[in-house]
């Protein structure tokens, strides 16, 4: 059998594999839903296979779908090469691009930039945010080159598709609360846990899948939430304007603004919260490996 199919519907592919449904790969291509599923037809019946698994929770790409995108990531990357020689950029640095899970941006991302102007200054690192669950598809579908995780007890990243992805631990750091310097809680290293049970909590709005931070994990009671931001700036600026509390990972005391101090929770086990590494399996290129080598570095 001889398959008959463009870039543009390989395209479709990996986007779908990396958003998890139609909808969401159009609006990351452009596309209309449509114009999206007709590609999708078309590729499954240029390959002869059910390619899409479609679920009520999305759609998943079917074993003959996960082996015709392994080749598709190879099929794009030489076309994008052909395109980039093509235009005269042959010789333009080697692009990596790294997904990240929110908090990683100011509590590691600098110090990667830094390593690598040092020790690769050749290599160009792209970002994006998003959840581990997202990030781990988008690496899976080639569109993401490296992502780092985290994860919650007990450290279980692997969502169960394949395939498998390379996964190494960065460090474990532990979750603490973020408490105005002035107020209540002033002069204070430490919080018994059931003196959080009445504060003012600022939370983040997060998936099932993936609880993000914001109110302390396992509080007695109901929390009293008095804000909802995603954005980490807005979080910690109103900690620090004295309008609330919120959870803070240890690794970013560095990046606290002025008002803000870090309280470790008394009462209940540690918090630990492991930040990962993951790439798909196999030799990586040169570029990805000084990537992943200056992100377990800072660990």
């Amino acid at each position: 059998m001889r398959m008959d199919i463009s870039s543009t519907s390989l395209r479709v592919l990996r986007q779908v594999a990396e958003s998890g449904s139609f909808t969401a790969a159009a609006f990351q291509l452009g596309y209309t839903q449509s114009a999206v599923s007709r590609q999708a037809a078309a590729l499954e019946r240029s390959a002869g296979a059910v390619l899409f698994e479609r679920r009520s929770d999305g759609v998943r790409l079917t074993p003959a779908g996960l082996a015709l995108l392994r080749h598709a990531r190879t099929i794009l990357d030489s076309v994008e090469a052909a395109e980039h020689e093509l235009a005269g950029s042959a010789a333009r640095p080697e692009p990596v691009r790294l997904g990240m899970f929110p908090s990683a941006g100011a509590a590691i991302l600098p110090d990667v930039l830094a390593r690598l102007a040092t020790t690769a200054p050749h290599i160009t690192v792209t970002t994006r945010e998003g959840t581990t669950p997202g990030l781990m598809r988008s690496v899976r579908a080639g569109a993401t080159d490296i992502a780092v995780l985290t994860s919650r007890p007990p450290h279980r990243p692997s969502d169960g598709e394949s395939p498998r992805l390379h996964i190494e631990t960065v460090e474990d750091t532990e979750l603490l609360v973020g408490a105005p310097t002035t107020g209540s809680f002033a002069g204070r290293t430490a919080v018994h846990v059931d003196e959080l049970v009445d504060a003012p909590w600022i939370d983040t709005p997060s998936p099932d899948a993936e609880p993000l931070l914001g109110v302390w994990p396992g509080l007695p009671g109901r929390p009293r939430i008095v804000h909802t931001t995603s954005d980490w700036l807005t979080k910690l600026r109103l900690v620090a304007g004295g309008f609330g509390v919120t959870t803070v990972p240890s690794r970013m005391s560095a990046a606290l603004p002025p008002g803000v101090s870090l309280l470790r929770v008394d009462g209940v086990p540690p918090e630990i919260r492991r930040i990962l590494v993951a790439r798909l399996p196999g030799r990586p290129a040169p570029a990805i490996s000084a990537v992943v080598r200056a992100i377990t570095s800072i660990g």
